[in-house]
């Protein structure tokens, strides 16, 4: 819990810094690409994390790896992160800073299933009008799952709304079992 408190704090800065220098979108992409190198190369990560190299030394390998490619801000809040030994956190941050990111931004990300495969058309269609029933920009991804037979089942947050024809034959079935509908 401590942990996510302490993200939150540096993505709380991270989002103040890149809301001064207009770039609250770029920042969230510059922390999940360095997020997901720290998470997925064991060479950087080892060289992050070892105590045996010095703060100085990571801190002029971030600014030499990521000169021209991210804004001179960015570089120095990664480099106050590795000062005070926080650069196993980058994920957490990340994750952090997008959650801070999307409520900036008054979006909330929803996961839609269909029994079939949905064009460009049904996603635009469907995603605006789930930006109008929850009263936030959606930002939808779309799978399949012939198991729901029709219909769409839309996750947001912790709100499930399924219009799914597998649930209507459950609610149905449900109704007959319970009135005694099936003796006759």
């Amino acid at each position: 819990m401590r942990n996510a408190v302490v993200a939150r704090n540096y993505a709380e800065a991270l989002l103040v810094l890149a809301q001064q220098e207009n770039a609250v979108e770029r920042y969230g992409e510059l922390i999940d690409a360095v997020a997901g190198v720290v998470s997925t190369n064991f060479a950087i990560l080892a060289v992050l994390m070892s105590p045996r190299v010095r703060k100085s030394a990571k801190k002029d390998l971030l600014a030499k790896g990521l000169t021209g490619v991210a804004p001179a801000g960015f570089i120095k809040f990664l480099q106050s992160v590795v000062q005070r030994g926080r650069q196993g956190m980058l994920p957490a941050i990340g994750e952090a800073y997008q959650a801070l990111a999307d409520r900036h931004f008054t979006r909330v990300h929803a996961s839609v299933t269909t029994a079939k495969d949905s064009d460009a058309a049904l996603q635009k269609l469907i995603t605006e009008r789930l930006t109008k029933v929850v009263g936030q920009t959606v930002l939808a991804n779309y799978r399949t799952d012939p198991a729901i037979v029709g219909g769409v089942v839309v996750r947001v947050g912790d709100r499930v709304l399924d219009g799914s024809v597998r649930r209507r034959l459950q609610l149905l079935r449900s109704r007959m079992m319970g009135t005694g509908g099936g003796a006759a």
